[in-house]
């Protein structure tokens, strides 16, 4: 009994015209034998979800570095959101909810630790050769598996290397990651700022709050039934002009009240220094890293230095940092 091609032929059956089934995947780089069960894309979901790069996401920072508390956002939990969401826009358009779910697992394997603050880092370091989007493909190509990679479909790299605003994804299920990407962030960050003192929610702006809602549930809730209600059946993700206005509005407050100079990035400048101080130590010193270099690796010095400070979580560039920079007591006996 073949189950995957019982889920293919539902998909062709029952999803849209715009969606990305299975059996028309552009497939992987390597050909490999079809699972009985799963569906390429459910496989890639899978791939990703047990590798090792997407379990030290719940140690690196989202958007408060170090915070104390149990319930701020780390790079995990906004990247479990973001899934979340984006399957509920692809289920309301009848898209490939399983390609939808693996594009949002793996679209931040490649931040750094500190979040942004130690992608700037990385960025001034190489002249701007570091994106942690571009970095995620790599992981997914070249890293994961000791160098074997993780094989993925075209359709899935394509979506996560494409997540960002500039990026144009080939697919719809790639934009409605997109979109849940920065629906997920957005309101999450209002409540994380509102949680550290940051902001006040009487401080949000009235006229988009007016237009998306009071608490972060209904604010999520007409962004994703805007968006399901104005692309439904169309060859496009888009968003009702009022809406969009009124999201833009909120991102560009943010900007101005939490992601640039808030409390919220008071330690950033730390957060960067590790970053810079581990990157010029491996640098000069990266025989240290020869064991880090799986086979048939295809980076010089500084490639092998960035794949090793990107993959840290916040906690192990720390200890580095301390155990590398920092004296150790002298217990004399």
């Amino acid at each position: 009994m073949n189950i995957r091609k019982s889920y293919e032929d539902r998909e062709v059956e029952n999803l849209s015209k715009f969606a990305v089934t299975s059996v028309n995947s552009k497939g992987r780089k390597i050909k490999e034998e079809k699972c009985n069960i799963r569906t390429d894309f459910q496989r890639d979901r899978d791939r990703i979800l047990h590798c090792k790069t997407f379990r030290r996401l719940a140690h690196k920072t989202q958007v408060f570095i170090s915070p104390e508390g149990d319930h701020y956002r780390t790079r995990l939990t906004h990247t479990l959101e973001v899934s979340q969401i984006a399957r509920t826009i692809s289920r309301g358009l009848s898209l490939n909810e399983d390609l939808t779910e693996a594009i949002a697992l793996g679209h931040d394997l490649g931040h750094t630790p500190f979040g942004h603050a130690g992608e700037h880092a990385l960025q001034e370091l190489t002249d701007n050769k570091f994106e942690h989007n571009i970095h995620s493909l790599r992981i997914i190509d070249h890293i994961e598996k000791n160098g074997k990679g993780l094989n993925l479909t075209y359709e899935v790299r394509d979506g996560i290397l494409n997540h960002q605003t500039k990026g144009t994804p080939s697919s719809l299920e790639g934009k409605v990651v997109q979109f849940a990407d920065k629906i997920a962030y957005i309101n999450h960050d209002i409540d994380d700022a509102i949680r550290g003192g940051v902001l006040k929610e009487e401080d949000l702006p009235r006229g988009p709050i007016s237009v998306l809602g009071n608490t972060f549930g209904e604010r999520i809730n007409t962004l994703t039934k805007d968006i399901i209600t104005s692309s439904i059946d169309k060859n496009t993700v888009t968003m009702t002009s009022e809406v969009f206005e009124a999201y833009h509005e909120l991102r560009n407050y943010l900007f101005k009240k939490v992601y640039i100079g808030s409390e919220a990035k008071a330690q950033e400048s730390k957060a960067k220094h590790i970053v810079t101080e581990l990157y010029m130590y491996y640098i000069n010193n990266s025989e240290l890293l020869e064991a880090e270099v799986p086979e048939n690796y295809d980076g010089d010095t500084q490639q092998i230095v960035c794949d090793y400070i990107a993959g840290m979580t916040d906690r192990y560039a720390i200890n580095q940092y301390c155990e590398l920079f920092l004296p150790l007591s002298w217990d004399v006996y």
